[in-house]
């Protein structure tokens, strides 16, 4: 799908499209927004850019010089956004931008919610821009605000845990397990988006350099960014606090089952050997014949010694 924007009273415009006159919009266009283009809109886009737009494949590759570069098409940009997942996970998606004198293209895969909130803003005109220099920095700006709000969720998600962890005796620690391995992939996922995005905004700031109120939005990008990689390492190791505070209490619980099934065994061992004295059947052994109500005397014998041991181990607080 292809999406126009244009200025309009130095507000950002969404403009409705008209096939007919596509190639008109594309011309007065100052972003031109490729969501999982089809093959006939990856061909008009190349035709009026004379240029290639990036594959898939392209744009996935983590090298410096093959995500940030510059040639006769503009300046090319490939960035990770965050994308929510299945199962209170997140997934990152690589966007691409070309930034060109007069527009800027950007292709991506997948509903992202960094471009669905600047659309809504900008039907509202809530997004003042001057240039498409103005507007890919406004994005960069946005997707870091994003950032610092899935990481606040991501915050109050740890607090909830650690209530389960901690304070609450009856809380399934298998559970919270699977919720801290969830928090810790997001968390490692934003810091990644993080890290790629001050790579991105540095690597800006060599085209942008002449308009010192975008370097000064860049910088403070980047001064953004740096407080939010401090939070999630911070996060990171409460994560790990947490999973091993639940590891250990695991082992805890599964120590004290193994402590009663062998103070249970101890118990019943001398009723257990009571019994296999009284039950020997042989003939030379005159002091085991039987005696009048002697199964009272074996039962008796029995739960005094499965008593006693029982007693040493309550007054040793072990049971």
């Amino acid at each position: 799908m292809l999406r126009m924007f244009k200025i309009q009273g130095q507000l950002l415009r969404e403009e409705a499209l008209n096939a007919e006159e596509l190639k008109a919009s594309m011309t007065h266009a100052v972003w031109i927004d490729a969501h999982e283009p089809t093959d006939e809109e990856r061909d008009e886009l190349n035709t009026f850019l004379r240029a290639e737009l990036p594959e898939s494949d392209d744009v996935e590759e983590i090298e410096f010089s093959a995500r940030y570069f510059q040639d006769n098409e503009g300046v090319h940009v490939h960035s990770l956004f965050l994308s929510p997942g299945e199962n209170g996970r997140h997934n990152t998606v690589t966007v691409a931008f070309l930034l060109q004198d007069k527009r800027l293209i950007t292709v991506r895969e997948g509903d992202l919610a960094d471009f669905r909130l600047l659309r809504m803003r900008a039907r509202r005109g809530q997004v003042p821009i001057n240039s498409p220099q103005d507007l890919i920095i406004t994005m960069f700006e946005q997707k870091v605000e994003n950032l610092a709000d899935a990481l606040e969720d991501i915050h109050r998600k740890l607090e909830e845990v650690s209530h389960l962890v901690l304070e609450d005796e009856d809380s399934e620690l298998e559970d919270a397990i699977d919720k801290l391995a969830k928090l810790e992939d997001s968390n490692g996922k934003i810091r990644l988006c993080l890290m790629d995005t001050q790579r991105s905004i540095s690597f800006l700031q060599r085209y942008i350099r002449d308009n010192n109120e975008l370097n000064e939005t860049a910088r403070e990008i980047k001064r953004d960014v740096d407080t939010l990689m401090a939070h999630t390492a911070f996060l990171f190791d409460k994560i790990n606090f947490l999973m091993d505070s639940t590891q250990g209490f695991i082992n805890i619980e599964q120590n004290q089952i193994i402590k009663t099934f062998s103070v249970a065994s101890v118990i019943f061992l001398p009723p257990t050997m009571v019994a296999s004295f009284w039950g020997m059947n042989f003939d030379d052994m005159s002091f085991l014949k039987p005696i009048s109500h002697g199964w009272v005397v074996g039962l008796l014998l029995m739960v005094l010694s499965a008593a006693i041991p029982y007693w040493y181990f309550k007054s040793k607080d072990l049971l």
